[in-house]
């Protein structure tokens, strides 16, 4: 498994772009407010904030489809922790949030010594307020619920600031385009 998911994220790495974002807007549109998160379950069980998850500065927020299942949001997880040192440095938060429970998100950080908070959004409530739910998952498959992959760059007040993503799931802006966005 450890050989297909560094072979996964050398395809990944590789095939991603100097820039992400595709034709189509997806999500918030940069310059204005998000919407709230509420307290959502971190992978131990504790209620986070946005507030509690930003760095000095801002944050780096993140939706992903599933750490237990999804080989592309593994690569994707396991590349944004190698950059997560770079990200504080520069005084930012870094999270993500996917539809899994919080179980599910202990057990691929404890694996993987993920070093920042995975959030659970069980019912999609945050990813449907964020207007992230893939639709072409229909009711009663595994993936239903599940979000469309974008990172976001916001600022204390919750203000996008830049935001990438791909035109598939298959493709994630890699931590160093993250941090080139950051600086």
């Amino acid at each position: 498994m450890t050989r297909i998911l560094a072979a996964l994220f050398l395809v990944v790495s590789i095939a991603a772009p100097a820039a992400a974002n595709p034709d189509f807007d997806l999500g918030p549109d940069v310059g204005t407010k998000v919407p709230p998160i509420g307290t959502p379950l971190d992978s131990s069980g504790t209620p986070r904030t946005l507030q509690s998850l930003m760095g000095e500065k801002d944050i780096v927020l993140f939706f992903f489809r599933a750490a237990s299942w999804c080989p592309y949001c593994q690569a994707q997880l396991i590349d944004l922790n190698g950059g997560l040192a770079q990200m504080k440095q520069r005084g930012y938060g870094l999270a993500g949030i996917s539809y899994e429970p919080p179980a599910k998100n202990a057990d691929f950080t404890a694996k993987r010594g993920i070093g920042y908070p995975l959030l659970s959004d069980p019912g999609s409530k945050i990813i449907d307020r964020y207007g992230l739910r893939d639709p072409q998952y229909k009711k009663g498959s595994l993936a239903y619920g599940v979000p469309r992959p974008i990172i976001f760059i916001l600022d204390r007040n919750g203000v996008v600031r830049a935001k990438l993503y791909e035109d598939t799931y298959k493709k994630r802006p890699p931590a160093r385009l993250v941090i080139e966005t950051l600086d």
